[in-house]
């Protein structure tokens, strides 16, 4: 894709989730649903409707959800689990360590209201850290999709991907922008080709990558945005063909520098040919209440601080 992208509607992440979830469901009767009493906001409402055999509320009780949901694995169930990002990972760590990624069980862990554009509900919801936690665990696939649409494909897709899956999506409505795309684990995606400098970005700050690159094509800067959905297996061929042009590298995440998109794109680097790269992320700070936006603005991740970002690499190179 390579035009200038534009979107006529706004939609939440978690009803792509939800969506694609009832879909695969109805082609796999081994799919199965487990909430922690957030049916409504995970958007499973639906898949209890027309699967109520094939629905847990486990309630308030997440480490016992992922304990259940391995046990379906090994009875051959592919089950989703669903609640709020910081509670399938913080609060199960153990279980997801021990239970699922070290027996390699097909358990999709996923996960919504991720990142500072939760808004409101503040620090102790806006989890920045599981990225980082999840992508540590041996035999673990990490996704984190960039709008409605991804994020229904990509629930799809894992429905068919053997072995444990973080899904990461958000609470907002954002921008559609990627409907009829292709989904394919491990595979990222080219929107907007450039020469001056890559601007790799994930979930909801792709858009905020987009929004930047037109700012930076009024000034006469070239970038190129591609669209990292899968975070591991991280497709190193596509970042490695896009620096061989630009020689430079901005990424783009709602995640704490540490551990996240930045990091791994990092580690690429240094093993193969070393170009400066910046990071768009939190650095080391908690979330506060807010709106989404606005987090998002004054923690260093909006359009502005993309551009900053992507002008200060385009100099080091130089």
């Amino acid at each position: 894709m390579n035009t200038k992208l534009t979107y006529t509607a706004k939609k939440d992440t978690r009803s792509g989730f939800g969506d694609g979830l009832l879909e695969a469901a109805k082609n796999n009767p081994e799919i199965v649903g487990l909430c922690a009493d957030l049916t409504g906001s995970l958007k499973m409402g639906a898949f209890r409707r027309e699967f109520p055999e094939r629905f847990f509320q486990v309630g308030i009780a997440e480490a016992n959800m992922i304990g259940i949901a391995a046990g379906l694995a090994t009875a051959g169930k592919i089950p989703f689990t669903g609640t709020f990002a910081n509670f399938s990972t913080s609060r199960v760590y153990d279980q997801l360590r021990q239970s699922v990624a070290y027996s390699e069980k097909n358990v999709k862990v996923c996960a919504s209201h991720a990142g500072l554009t939760l808004g409101e509900d503040g620090a102790t919801h806006q989890v920045l850290e599981d990225i980082g936690m999840t992508k540590m665990l041996p035999n673990f696939t990490v996704i984190n999709p960039c709008d409605y649409h991804q994020t229904k494909a990509a629930t799809i897709a894992v429905a068919e991907h053997h072995g444990p899956v973080y899904l990461r999506f958000g609470r907002p409505g954002w921008p559609m922008f990627m409907e009829g795309q292709p989904f394919e684990v491990g595979k990222a995606i080219t929107l907007i080709e450039g020469s001056d400098v890559s601007i790799f970005a994930t979930g909801h700050l792709l858009w905020t990558a987009i929004e930047a690159e037109a700012v930076l094509a009024e000034e006469g800067i070239s970038a190129e945005v591609i669209n990292i959905h899968t975070i591991k297996p991280l497709d190193e061929e596509a970042i490695l063909k896009s620096l061989a042009k630009t020689n430079c590298a901005v990424s783009a995440e709602e995640h704490q520098i540490a551990g996240g998109l930045g990091e791994s794109i990092a580690q690429t680097i240094v093993r193969n040919e070393p170009v400066p790269q910046e990071f768009v992320a939190v650095n080391d700070r908690f979330g506060e209440s807010g709106k989404p936006v606005d987090l998002l603005n004054k923690y260093g991740l909006g359009v502005k601080s993309v551009v900053e970002k992507a002008k200060r690499a385009i100099q080091r190179k130089e």
